[in-house]
């Protein structure tokens, strides 16, 4: 697409997101979509309960919203179908699970191979499901974080894009380490979801290939950090 003025204006990637609770990380594509970092337009908003608060948020920006109860359906496979067939309505090149709290079958993720993400509170493969920071707490790790991956059959199990680490002191409470993850992942969300806007991710089994990454070095996140 070339611009009144001549210069050529890339393509920009049409987002469907589905999510069913507050959306902060909804507000944090869509932070990122206003002030330039993500080339990407939401092109719809799907959500499955009637009081989330998503829903405003995305009727304030303007942004097309469907309201798709799950609880209208007879089982999975019928309510992805009409998911599904929403998404494709819309133009989505990328779905992006914000906050959406159903676990997703083959009606749809055949219709988006490759080409649906998720954000898990975790540095998967560790702590997988729900409630991922407590269980860490409870743990007592000394380092968690965030995971953004592709979506596949298998709960928190797709092939990775971006992980990030944040310290756990002992003794922290879950809605601490929430905290802190949660703004890891309001960061790299769309980060990874820009790499996919500009083509650079390619899965290779198990693996993310992406195009242009810099060698990794020796730099690391040490908790408790080292102090010589």
């Amino acid at each position: 697409m070339t611009t009144a003025d001549g210069q050529h204006e890339s393509k920009r990637l049409a987002l469907g997101v589905l999510a069913s609770g507050t959306g902060t990380n909804f507000d944090a594509i869509a932070a990122a979509i206003d002030d330039g970092r993500l080339q990407a337009d939401i092109a719809v908003l799907i959500c499955n309960r009637t009081e989330a608060k998503v829903l405003a948020k995305a009727k304030t920006r303007g942004i097309h919203c469907l309201l798709i109860p799950h609880a209208e359906f007879p089982d999975r496979e019928t309510f992805d179908t009409a998911v599904a067939d929403a998404l494709e309505a819309a133009g989505t090149e990328l779905v992006v699970l914000a906050g959406f709290d159903r676990i997703v079958t083959a009606a749809l993720l055949d219709r988006f191979t490759n080409r649906m993400v998720n954000i898990h509170p975790a540095l998967l493969p560790a702590f997988k499901g729900t409630d991922a920071q407590a269980q860490a707490a409870d743990y007592g790790v000394a380092i968690a974080g965030a995971t953004v991956h592709f979506v596949d059959e298998h709960m928190d199990h797709g092939p990775i894009i971006v992980q990030a680490a944040v310290p756990v002191a002992p003794g922290e409470d879950a809605h601490t380490v929430q905290q802190r993850i949660l703004a890891q992942e309001h960061r790299i969300y769309p980060y990874a979801i820009q790499l996919f806007a500009e083509g650079r991710l390619r899965v290779d089994g198990r693996n993310v290939v992406i195009d242009g990454r810099p060698a990794p070095d020796d730099s690391a996140l040490i908790s408790p950090p080292i102090p010589w």
